[in-house]
This record gives structure tokens, C-alpha cells and sequence, in this order.
């Protein structure tokens, strides 16, 4: 498994914890910044980082910004990518199960360290569920045409 991770400067703590985190796991990781505490703009890091989501050179998208929300934006801006703001476990599970996301994005300042290991594990460890989940998906996928 090969995963992208991005985050702006508010999310570079948490980002770097994850990215720590995922490597000890022996999970190739793919990081496009930021790797500063100075201000940045999140689209920069976000939109590269989902790209490879897109490309097929990884297989799931991290991203991290302060609330979540740009990080979030910036992904469902690219053709293909279904991000999802997650902030507890279930909701990791049920955006893979149901929704098939393909990257996640946190919030910084709302999940910690614990939390968020656990949102990762969960997000990347459930399989899409297909069947009725399928045909809403590919309604939303269309919606790209």
C-alpha cells in the first residue's frame, strides 16, 4: 500500500505524526508538504497529493489543514477523488464502506494524535461495500461528466 499526505502549516504536526506513524507500519508513504511552520497555502500541497490519488500512484490520499474543510475542498476539486472530513472512527468506516472515499482529510485542531492513528487504521482497513453503495457512488462519479 502507498499513501500520499499532504498538510499546511497548521496541519504539519499532525501530518508528520501520521506520516511517522504509517512508515513504522511499514506502509510506503509519499509526502507533498508542507514541511514548514510557515504560513502556506493548503491547495499547493492538497491538489498534488490527490493528484496521485487520481494518477493511480497511490493508493489513498491523507490530508491535513487546520479545520479540514479546505484540505476537503481542494480534493473533490480533482476529477475521480472522493474526499471525505472524518472526524471519529465510525464515520472512517462508513465513508469507506458506503462511500468508497479515496482520500481523508482531518482537522487538525479537532483530532488528536490517539484519534487520529485510529481514524487512519480505520479508513484504511475497510473495504468498499459495493452493491446499493455502488449505484449512489457511481451517481455522484457521474456528476463529473
Amino acid at each position: 500500500m502507498i499513501i500520499s499526505i499532504a498538510s499546511d502549516h497548521a496541519g504539519l504536526t499532525l501530518k508528520e505524526e501520521i506520516k511517522n506513524y504509517l512508515t513504522n507500519k511499514e506502509i510506503e508513504v509519499l509526502d507533498f508538504g508542507t514541511n514548514s511552520t510557515d504560513s502556506c497555502d493548503y491547495p499547493d500541497f492538497g491538489y498534488p497529493a490527490a493528484c496521485a490519488v487520481k494518477d493511480g500512484k497511490v493508493d489513498f490520499g491523507i490530508l491535513v489543514c487546520y479545520t479540514g474543510i479546505g484540505m476537503s475542498m481542494v480534493a473533490n476539486k480533482v476529477k475521480g477523488i472522493r474526499g471525505a472530513l472524518v472526524g471519529s472512527v465510525e464515520n472512517a468506516h462508513l465513508t469507506r464502506e458506503h462511500n468508497n472515499a479515496n482520500v481523508l482529510c482531518l482537522a487538525a485542531k479537532d483530532t488528536k494524535t490517539p484519534l487520529a492513528f485510529q481514524i487512519v487504521d480505520e479508513f484504511l482497513n475497510t473495504e468498499f461495500a459495493g452493491g446499493r453503495h455502488e449505484r449512489r457512488v457511481n451517481k455522484v462519479m457521474d456528476i463529473e461528466k
